[in-house]
């Protein structure tokens, strides 16, 4: 077990954000599915990552690392077998290559770890059972076997799930031999993951009809074309560092594109609320808060920002509701659950509901405790953000769960002004 005793410290200096994880998923898969060699350029070998990658060659794609880049020579789609996907704790990797693996491929089997086979899948469990496609799986782990091909149809999915299980539809359905339709029976949530997945589509080549995210209307025998790619800087990674600005902070962040379609941009927006101002210098953002103020923010549209937001709502005046956030539970960790846990020890005054977290606002946090990740790579980076801010030391254990997204946060960290002494235990 890793510890890390955090001294308090503000930061200072730059930061070049890592490449949108999000992004790169989308853009290896599209790639894997193209027609010949693509080059992806920017790309954070986190854990999900390689996930995504090493699926993929199990599907059939020859990816290589050069360095600088990835080189990916799409799947032959006549070879076909069936594979064997580690998802590792990937509920992306999951949840885009299923339909995926069934669109090119008979069969596949899918594993995993953590908290990754607890996550639902019930919306393809209903496709299976429509077009006649076995199944079976193994209770609160992974291990899902798929025997069948997917069909071109008519797919009714609700809006107020993952929209991954939407994205892995429209990623699979150009591949098919016919035309497909995908209708959004209730409000969508996580409307900017789709934006993200068609617009990476796009610059592969893929063309689909979106009525108001109502319908998707995917023609099928559509190709993939291979291109040279580069992945933007990540908004929910940026966050941290944002957010280390609104407590204090004084961080400029480099390679966060001003207009990314990435839903987690919405930190931007909501800082702005509780009163932060921007600078954007030629790709260099920046911000500072004379007072924070309480806000209303809605966790549906970007639940991967709200753990560090609730630092901020935590020493901001007044009360702050983070509403519509049922689905943080079923994360890596019960998000709502540890982020109302780890910030209280440290002198929050966060009360935690059923789908939301009452927060009010304090003047600092007190530190001096120790915490817990919760194996959360998302809660590890907010504690260390929320330890800028405290009176006394604190002491996070298991933080090496960042290598998940984003593997060289401490050193970052460290390199900002970051103040801590690491050692491990049991070993």
């Amino acid at each position: 077990m890793g510890v890390l005793k955090l001294y308090p410290s503000k930061l200072r200096g730059e930061v070049r954000i890592p490449p949108s994880k999000s992004i790169a998923h989308r853009a290896v898969i599209c790639a894997s599915l193209g027609c010949g060699v693509s080059k992806i350029k920017n790309i954070n070998l986190s854990d999900d990552i390689i996930a995504t990658i090493e699926g993929m060659k199990s599907l059939g794609a020859t990816i290589q690392d050069k360095g600088d880049y990835l080189e990916i020579k799409g799947i032959d789609r006549s070879k076909k077998s069936d594979k064997v996907i580690d998802c590792n704790e990937s509920g992306s990797t999951l949840r885009f290559l299923i339909p995926i693996s069934i669109a090119i491929c008979e069969g596949a089997r899918f594993v995993g770890r953590g908290n990754l086979g607890k996550r639902p899948l019930d919306t393809y469990y209903e496709i299976f059972d429509k077009q006649g496609i076995s199944y079976n799986y193994a209770e609160d782990e992974l291990n899902l076997s798929i025997c069948g091909k997917l069909k071109p149809g008519e797919f009714k999915v609700e809006g107020n799930i993952s929209s991954q299980f939407i994205t892995g539809l429209l990623l699979s359905l150009p591949l098919l031999d016919g035309d497909s339709k995908i209708i959004i029976t209730t409000e969508l949530e996580s409307r900017g993951y789709l934006d993200l997945t068609l617009n990476t589509m796009r610059d592969f080549g893929i063309d689909i009809i979106n009525n108001d995210y109502k319908e998707f209307i995917i023609k099928g025998n559509q190709t993939y074309k291979s291109i040279d790619y580069k992945v933007e800087g990540d908004y929910s990674q940026g966050a941290f560092y944002l957010c280390a600005d609104a407590i204090g902070s004084d961080v400029s962040i480099l390679d966060l594109k001003s207009n990314s379609f990435q839903g987690d941009r919405e930190v931007i927006n909501i800082l702005n609320r509780m009163g932060m101002e921007f600078v954007d210098r030629q790709g260099k953002i920046s911000g500072y808060a004379k007072e924070l103020k309480s806000t209303i923010i809605d966790g549906s549209q970007c639940p991967d920002i709200i753990p560090v937001l609730s630092v901020v709502a935590s020493l901001s005046k007044g009360r702050t509701e983070i509403i519509n956030a049922k689905r943080l539970r079923i994360k890596e960790c019960d998000r709502l659950n540890a982020v109302a846990v780890e910030l209280s020890k440290l002198g929050a005054k966060i009360e935690e509901k059923k789908d939301s977290l009452i927060i009010d606002g304090v003047d600092y946090f007190l530190g001096g405790v120790e915490v817990w990740s919760h194996n959360d790579h998302r809660i590890a980076m907010t504690l260390a953000i929320a330890s800028t801010r405290c009176k006394e030391p604190i002491v996070i254990k298991d933080f090496e769960c960042i290598s998940k997204s984003y593997p060289k946060f401490f050193d970052d960290f460290k390199m900002l002004g970051g103040s801590f002494d690491e050692w491990h235990v049991g070993q």
